[in-house]
């Protein structure tokens, strides 16, 4: 046996006592335990994966072979492509283009005669729809006279309209068009200066376009946007809030959403109750609450707590991966689960605002059975895995409500927080296009405003882009209920 450094050889242990052999080799023992426990957790930690952790989809690996029951997603019936059936989306002909070009033989492919004077047989029409490349910019001048009044002698000036200020300067189209760049699209701004410049003709600096986002954010405070929106959201019966971090002026920040499906509202903060209050919707809200795990959530006891289930479901794949011989009541509250969101859905479907009572009853009983099973099997096990077991089982009895409210309420669509997670993904985008963080805390706020309205805009069926145009012409968008009406 070869010698290990800073480990005695194998004849210095055959000369120790038995006593200190004896403590020498229970030591040992109880530094292999605590290795094993770490290697299986670090191997566990290693084995997620965006189907079983919370992890984003875009940090699984490339080169690992996806099983094939990685998604929790049901498989689609359907095959890929074109459902038969289905009109297509083919280009038609329109009967008034702007140019028509007209190819007749010169002569006949038989004999070679002349055909420029017979008569046309038949005719078979072709258009080919293209872009014109960019129209120089439309400079207006705007001139502000001034005139002496002949009875008093004072001296008028005409009136501007809004957005002409400096002597020289660009639109609201230009502006809308810009910002449509960095802030819908999320290009980053010498990108978008570019783009801007060979698409639409218009030269700017990048030091211009970086600054447009702060002046949509301005225009959009001064609006009432966010009180408008506020104040819907604290009218929703269910809203769905998240947060999530963001680097910002060298430290970490965290933007925190409350959204319903035609509503979104963001602000900034740090990840505490305070912060979480201060977008003004969460405070004395008395609907449903939407979201994930995550402590910071509980000061808000006016409001009923509606849990994630994605989440659990994801924690219970994870589980049930690790020791499938063991932990079958993973599988059977995952099939719970996903059991009851399908009933609910039904009901939801058929326009029923409750489920029947004998269901409830024997969901609840099912439901409370497999969570004590996940407790019991795992009570005396010592593993990483069991007591990942053991947590979990406490946490669907100590918020069996929380866990379940989306069966009490099938008219809602609550059984997972999927509405906050798309609708916050942006911040992502975001920060990815610009270098991995915002320069300055207002930049990032700017961001949050911005991002909540044109989110909103487009859940209304208003395109990104209009929402800008009617921003920057003076005229700013701003939702008129809780959803469109009809």
């Amino acid at each position: 046996m070869p010698d290990v450094p800073g480990m005695p050889s194998a004849e210095e242990l055959a000369r120790l006592p038995r006593a200190e052999l004896a403590a020498l080799l229970a030591e040992a023992y109880q530094l292999i335990g605590r290795l094993q426990a770490r290697v299986e957790q670090l191997e566990r930690q290693a084995g997620k994966d965006s189907s079983t952790s919370s992890k984003p989809p875009s940090s699984d690996s490339p080169y690992k072979k996806k099983p094939r029951d990685r998604s929790l997603r049901e498989r689609g019936k359907r095959r890929p492509g074109k459902q038969p059936g289905d009109p297509g989306t083919t280009m038609k002909l329109i009967d008034d283009p702007d140019e028509r070009l007209e190819f007749s033989p010169a002569a006949c492919r038989g004999c070679g005669a002349g055909l420029a004077g017979e008569p046309v047989l038949d005719q078979r029409r072709h258009q080919v729809t293209d872009i014109q490349p960019a129209p120089p910019p439309r400079v207006t001048e705007y001139v502000a006279q001034a005139k002496t009044c002949p009875c008093c002698g004072l001296v008028s000036e005409g009136v501007l309209p809004a957005h002409v200020r400096a002597r020289a300067s660009y639109g609201p189209e230009v502006h809308a068009q810009a910002a449509n760049l960095v802030a819908g699209q999320h290009l980053p701004v010498s990108r978008a200066a570019v783009l801007l410049a060979q698409l639409g003709g218009i030269t700017v600096s990048t030091g211009w376009m970086a600054g447009l986002r702060g002046k949509a954010a301005a225009l959009i405070e001064a609006s009432g946007f966010a009180g408008a929106v506020r104040d819907l959201l604290r009218q929703a019966p269910a809203v769905h809030v998240d947060e999530t971090p963001a680097r910002a002026a060298g430290g970490l920040r965290y933007v925190h959403l409350a959204c319903t499906p035609y509503l979104a509202l963001m602000h900034t903060g740090d990840r505490s109750a305070a912060a979480i209050d201060a977008g003004g919707v969460l405070p004395g809200y008395d609907g449903i609450l939407v979201r994930d795990g995550y402590h910071g959530y509980w000061h808000l006891t006016g409001a009923a707590h509606a849990w994630c289930a994605a989440h659990l479901l994801r924690d219970l794949k994870a589980l049930h991966d690790t020791e499938p011989g063991v932990q079958e009541w993973a599988a059977k509250m995952a099939c719970l689960l996903l059991w009851a969101r399908d009933t609910a859905a039904a009901a939801r479907s058929a326009g029923h605002a409750a489920l029947d009572a004998a269901f409830l009853d024997d969901l609840v009983t099912r439901y409370q059975a497999a969570a004590a099973e996940g407790a019991s099997i795992n009570l005396f096990r010592h593993n990483a895995a069991a007591r990942e077991a053991r947590a979990l089982a406490r946490r669907f009895q100590n918020y069996q409500d929380d866990i379940l409210r989306f069966v009490t309420r099938p008219d809602l669509d609550i059984f997972t927080n999927n509405e906050a997670e798309r609708t916050i993904r942006p911040v992502k985008v975001q920060q990815r296009s610009s270098g991995g963080c915002w320069r300055t805390i207002e930049g990032l706020a700017d961001f949050a405003i911005v991002q909540s309205y044109l989110t909103t805009a487009t859940r209304w069926g208003i395109t990104k882009l209009d929402a800008l145009r009617d921003l920057f012409r003076g005229h700013p968008w701003i939702p008129p209920g809780l959803q469109p009406a009809g």
